[in-house]
């Protein structure tokens, strides 16, 4: 990769000179193989430049645990908004994980054991200082297509399950159904189905690997090809005010735009803030401070939390700087935890000179 000639200001943000000095990692796929032009995790990267903080990345196998410690292999980076060439990388340095103020975990799915473990290591860090986003604990508990369950009320029938039979019954129930794995992303092995299918049985041995893995069916919404599948995004369990309406290719089913759908921006409806409003104080609970939740017609289909997307189409198309708007809240919490961590030691120091 060649030389940056210029490093783009996303904003002009005033910040203390505690905030300018901050260290922020991201973990992700190899930063050589992004789109920068569609990369969410591009535009975070650019935010947090913007405020002067020094950024890192790593993959998953640049952390580790010893003796109870996390550590990381971390290359130092300057960042670009260019679609030829967005990264310069410098130093490489193993450091306590920490010892750094942020770390953002972005590596894309399969969310397999392996990435299960890295949230362990991740976990010892966040107990040793850093703030992870998001929460270690949260990506175990927040599955991105099982936690829709936590919330009947505003989703389409759903059937999660391993068993062929029922996975059946719940499609010769309805018109039109949809198939897909859990663990997946960016419309991955998703298949729209109907009772008289004829490859109906060989998608359910295939995708539940003949009745070993659960997947999850739904009843297919056809107000996907007008409306779309619109991501929108939660920070800090607050919604961006536009969504991203992925609309579906005519010759593909799937509102991924990975798969060829177009990208619509959308004003959020009564109903899509109404739905906002159900989860995103669950998933403020539950540490996860940047989500993706996807919306079809006047329903909730899936909660995305590893790495959700569509920043920078939505950047462009309402003129948004969303990655400085996470990286506000970030600052946020930040500010909360040292305020926080100020007033213990206060307490303690009043605790000793009053014993």
């Amino acid at each position: 990769m060649s030389a940056l000639t210029t490093v783009i200001d996303m904003g002009n943000p005033s910040h203390s000179d505690q905030s300018s000095s901050r260290r922020l990692a991201v973990i992700m796929d190899p930063i050589q193989s992004i789109k920068p032009q569609k990369d969410s995790t591009l535009a975070m990267l650019l935010a947090a430049q913007a405020r002067g903080w020094t950024i890192h990345c790593g993959e998953m196998k640049d952390i580790w645990i010893r003796d109870g410690e996390a550590f990381a292999r971390l290359t130092s980076l300057t960042v670009a908004d260019d679609s030829e060439h967005w990264y310069e990388t410098g130093n490489v340095q193993e450091t306590a994980l920490g010892d750094i103020d942020v770390i953002l975990m972005r590596k894309d799915p399969p969310l397999d054991m392996e990435y299960v473990q890295a949230t362990y290591i991740l976990q010892r860090a966040e107990e040793s200082g850093s703030l992870i986003v998001n929460q270690p604990s949260g990506i175990r508990d927040v599955n991105e297509k099982t936690f829709v369950s936590w919330f009947p009320q505003c989703c389409p029938p759903t059937l999660i399950s391993r068993s062929i039979a029922d996975l059946q019954k719940f499609v010769d129930e309805r018109d039109r159904s949809v198939l897909k794995p859990l663990n997946d992303m960016g419309g991955w092995s998703v298949f729209v189905t109907s009772p008289n299918d004829g490859n109906l049985n060989v998608m359910l041995e295939l995708l539940t690997r003949n009745g070993r893995h659960y997947i999850m069916a739904q009843e297919y919404i056809d107000a996907i090809g007008e409306t779309g599948d619109k991501r929108i995004l939660l920070i800090d369990g607050e919604p961006v005010p536009y969504a991203l309406a992925r609309i579906p290719d005519g010759g593909d089913h799937r509102g991924n735009l990975a798969c060829g759908a177009r990208a619509e921006g959308r004003e959020l409806t009564d109903r899509d803030r109404w739905i906002c409003d159900q989860v995103g104080p669950v998933l403020r609970d539950r540490g996860i401070l940047f989500a993706g939740i996807d919306v079809i017609g006047d329903y909730l289909t899936e909660i995305n939390i590893t790495s959700p997307t569509c920043i920078r189409e939505l950047d462009r198309i309402y003129d948004l700087n969303a990655g400085a708007m996470l990286m506000d809240a970030i600052e946020s919490k930040l500010k909360e935890r040292s305020d926080s961590k100020r007033n213990a030691n206060k307490r303690r120091h009043n605790d000793v000179l009053g014993s």
